[in-house]
């Protein structure tokens, strides 16, 4: 028996329309994520910056290195080549890595280096991340020449939260050794003890700038046109200092950081620590002529030394020619102005709206409370070292001073490798004590610890300053997460006090946070990305002492929270 099925012409067509705007919603969203292709040879070229010539490590001869460029849930594909001498790893930092940890970066921690004539491709996926964040080196001390921009747009169809700037102007603010070779500095300061050696310029842009020797000529020039607005993306590739940033004679107005939007407010200075980024919008409404852009060291810790210079760039009017004249000077913030510090970040609060919620976690699971130090140990043989009382450095989270261990701890964790590191990393101090007191105890002990954390759980984590040896403002960053920071202050952290002056409505929301000298700050962040997190101090020197630690955070119950599988090229240990 045949059956026909008759259809009235207008219901075909109403299903033929339907099919038409599927097709079309389809292949809107297939055109919308784009997969971008990059190769990064990481090499050795001859650099002349104050009267000296000599090699340092680059990306395909760049320095800085190459921007990258993307929109919101765009993909990227990185095919790393070491054609270098050392070893290498790249982070993406600010970028979260969703159940990616094999691409985070950091060496010994989620993969172990790149050698040389090895490569390794690396895969960014954005997802949240929006605004400018920055790629970087996470080995030895190549971040401090082998770094870039990673500019990442609204999605496709949508806009900043904001006047569309005239023009974007990345600024990377770096630093430069005349003689020193970078990748030796480390191995040196643990020889002696002592401290790595201090830098003899900073730069923006990869030039030190007017007021050094043999740099005015190459200084990095900025022009504008009157009337019209520029977003300056700035990014604090520095090694081991803050910064206070600003431009002479004209107001900057802060939109976003770490890649995450801001409430908007204006400022006449920065202050930048080492791993921020900031998207800060320009008003060229002055007279026309040409300024000084300038940034110097924002130096808490007392009696550590640094570098004192001041790196600027030139702020040029178009139709104003630079004559013998030197430009304006903006005014910066003495070295140790911690009140200006404070002032400029207690601005920050999240740009809430009902297109941006603003998801604090309000019930917390986990409770932690990281006690950060840097510390004094005894020398190992019988000659004395060159830090204070003739002792060494170190440093430590929770008395703990961390160590890589020779195998990964993503691998170690995945395949279930036993004997590379332990889950007692204590989660409060283990000894309580006057925290920002006076005359405190120096001893600290080594360890490759970590905190496991189940999955979705809510967490509030305290990091405490210390006036151990000397109290300094650490920026500290946590990877493969953004994280709000509901509470700071001075002094010792109050758990029955100061959880009551929090932020819950409109905290900001942040991937690197300084902590204020013999101070504290609060965040928290829900554990819903599972793999190995490196949470450590930006500031390389304390880095390198041993101020690390690490989360790893379980697997959750389905397919789609679970660490994806390793790569077929990660490289071995």
């Amino acid at each position: 028996m045949e059956f026909k099925l008759n259809v009235p012409n207008t219901m075909v067509k109403t299903l033929q329309t339907i099919v038409f705007f599927l097709f079309v919603l389809l292949t809107f969203q297939i055109a919308e994520a784009k997969i971008h292709h990059h190769t990064f040879k990481i090499k050795s070229k001859a650099y002349t910056r104050l009267c000296n010539t000599k090699k340092i490590l680059t990306v395909n001869g760049e320095f800085p290195g190459p921007t990258l460029k993307a929109y919101r849930g765009d993909k990227l594909v990185v095919n790393v080549i070491n054609n270098a001498n050392y070893n290498i790893t790249l982070h993406w930092h600010g970028a979260r890595q969703i159940r990616n940890p094999w691409s985070d970066g950091p060496e010994y921690v989620t993969q172990c280096p790149v050698r040389p004539g090895e490569s390794y491709v690396y895969k960014i996926d954005l997802t949240v991340e929006e605004g400018t964040i920055w790629w970087h080196a996470h080995s030895q001390w190549a971040r401090a020449t082998v770094h870039g921009a990673f500019i990442v747009y609204p999605k496709r169809g949508s806009s900043y939260p904001f006047p569309k700037p005239h023009r974007e102007i990345p600024l990377i603010l770096g630093e430069w050794w005349k003689k020193e070779n970078i990748m030796h500095i480390p191995e040196k300061a643990n020889k002696t003890g002592g401290e790595p050696a201090i830098s003899n310029a900073y730069t923006i842009n990869g030039q030190p700038g007017y007021l050094y020797p043999c740099s005015k000529p190459e200084t990095f020039k900025i022009t504008v046109v009157r009337g019209r607005r520029y977003l300056l993306r700035i990014i604090n590739a520095v090694m081991d200092e803050e910064l206070f940033f600003a431009i002479a004679n004209h107001t900057l107005t802060v939109v976003a950081k770490d890649g995450l939007y801001l409430k908007h407010f204006k400022t006449n200075y920065l202050m930048i620590t080492p791993g921020q980024s900031m998207d800060v919008l320009l008003h060229a409404n002055q007279r026309s002529n040409h300024y000084f852009v300038a940034a110097r060291a924002y130096s808490s810790a007392v009696g550590a030394g640094f570098d004192k210079t001041t790196t600027t760039a030139i702020l040029k009017y178009k139709g104003v020619s630079l004559n013998r004249s030197k430009p304006i000077l903006p005014y910066l913030p003495p070295y140790n102005r911690t009140e200006a510090s404070t002032r400029f970040t207690n601005q920050f609060r999240s740009l809430r709206s009902d297109h941006r919620p603003v998801n604090v976690p309000v019930k917390i699971d986990t409770r932690l409370l990281y006690a950060i130090s840097v510390n004094l140990m005894n020398c190992s043989d019988d000659k004395p070292c060159t830090g204070p009382f003739g002792k060494r450095f170190s440093s430590s989270i929770n008395n703990i001073s961390f160590v890589n261990p020779s195998v990964d701890i993503l691998r170690a964790y995945y395949r279930h490798i036993g004997g590379v590191f332990q889950e007692d990393f204590p989660r409060n101090p283990p000894t309580k004590f006057n925290y920002t007191g006076e005359n405190l105890p120096f001893p600290t002990r080594f360890g490759t610890k970590v905190v496991v954390l189940d999955y979705n759980s809510s967490v509030e984590l305290v990091l405490q300053g210390t006036n151990v040896l000397a109290s300094d403002n650490h920026p500290i960053h946590l990877h493969g997460y953004s994280f709000y920071v509901v509470g700071s202050g001075f002094g010792n952290f109050d758990r029955r006090k100061d959880p009551l002056k929090y932020n819950l409505v409109d905290p900001p929301e942040e991937t690197t946070v300084g902590v204020p000298p013999n101070g504290w700050t609060a965040v928290r962040f829900v554990a819903n990305n599972p793999g190995v997190w490196l949470l450590h101090c930006h500031i390389e020197r304390h880095a390198t002492w041993g101020m690390n630690t690490v989360f790893i955070v379980k697997d959750g119950p389905t397919q789609s929270s679970r660490i994806v599988k390793p790569p077929p090229d990660l490289p071995s240990c």
